[in-house]
């Protein structure tokens, strides 16, 4: 007669001496912490994971290979993502559109922006990685150089996700740009830079419906492009039937606050910080800015976003400085 495993298992059970702990039973750790909701996981090849309970909600890129740092992709709450790399119908000339990305088209007559000009934004170091109940982030620190490899600008820039409900967050970007040496950076007239945004083909204008809005008033490219404004929200269909976006806040302890954003209605945002004129970057203080993308669902309401633009202007700027633990 054979013995089943089930039957082997109580018999070894009846066997065991008092107090014998079995295997897989569990044990109190009296000294355990709370696992951090929201966390910065490190990964191979020069990336950052940024979580929520263990779900990747962006990823932050990071490739010294690379010619700009850049963030791919936004997952809206629905699991989608709410941005792409390059533009859906001229991948080519607009390979530069880096899902989110940061660059200037003109650092003393050089462009950073696309991926013709002479500047490249090289990435240095991560000198820190947060985690925490509400907000995580990364601290890294990036290089403008030039074709030759010298370096115009020195930039700290710290990458976090904010969590809100019902799977709602934030991006948020605080930037410090400091001349490298004691010669001066001036940064051109231009409508692009210094953050840019590539949405999702389906939440276009074109190409899936989308609706974009500013804090002025203005509904898609003819109201928005080319105007002043506290913030841009682009919003559009992400799958059957649900609607999700993205409202890209200017803080207004940016020097050009309310800034001028770069709109059209193929799906593409930016902020424009130069476009009022040229702005010089001399040795010693940092520029300093910040800007917010409030990644959302459904097509929300102006007072909405105005709401969340008020929580987002009474935010200070983060500081920069790495905290020695």
């Amino acid at each position: 007669m054979f013995t089943t495993s089930f039957q082997r298992t109580v018999g070894l059970l009846a066997s065991c001496p008092v107090g014998f702990v079995l295997l897989g039973a569990d044990v109190e750790l009296p000294s355990a912490k709370p696992v951090p909701r929201a966390q910065a996981i490190p990964l191979p090849h020069h990336q950052i994971s940024l979580q929520r309970d263990g779900i990747e909600l962006t990823r932050l890129h990071f490739d010294p290979a690379d010619l700009r740092p850049f963030v791919f992709p936004v997952l809206g709450p629905a699991g989608q993502s709410l941005t792409r790399m390059g533009h859906p119908h001229d991948p080519v000339t607009h390979s530069h559109h880096n899902s989110v990305w940061i660059s200037h088209h003109d650092a003393n007559g050089l462009s950073f922006w696309d991926d013709r000009g002479q500047g490249r934004i090289v990435h240095l170091r991560v000198e820190q990685l947060e985690d925490g109940a509400e907000e995580a982030g990364a601290l890294t620190v990036n290089e403008w150089r030039n074709a030759e490899g010298a370096v115009l600008l020195t930039e700290r820039r710290r990458t976090a996700i904010r969590l809100l409900s019902e799977g709602e967050w934030w991006l948020l970007l605080d930037l410090e740009l400091s001349a490298a040496g004691s010669n001066s950076v001036t940064l051109g007239k231009t409508p692009f830079g210094l953050i840019g945004v590539r949405v999702a083909k389906t939440m276009g204008v074109h190409d899936g419906g989308g609706m974009s809005r500013n804090s002025a008033g203005g509904v898609n490219e003819p109201g928005t492009h080319w105007k002043p404004a506290r913030w841009l929200d682009y919003s559009g269909p992400v799958a059957t039937g649900v609607n999700e976006g993205l409202t890209l806040m200017d803080h207004p302890a940016n020097p050009n606050h309310p800034t001028v954003f770069h709109v059209r209605d193929d799906g593409w945002m930016g902020a424009s910080l130069t476009f009022d004129g040229p702005r010089e970057i001399k040795a010693g203080p940092p520029l300093r800015l910040r800007y917010g993308l409030w990644v959302h669902r459904g097509v929300p309401s102006v007072e909405s976003i105005e709401s969340k633009w008020r929580s987002f202007a009474d935010s200070k700027l983060h500081s920069l400085e790495t905290k020695r633990r």
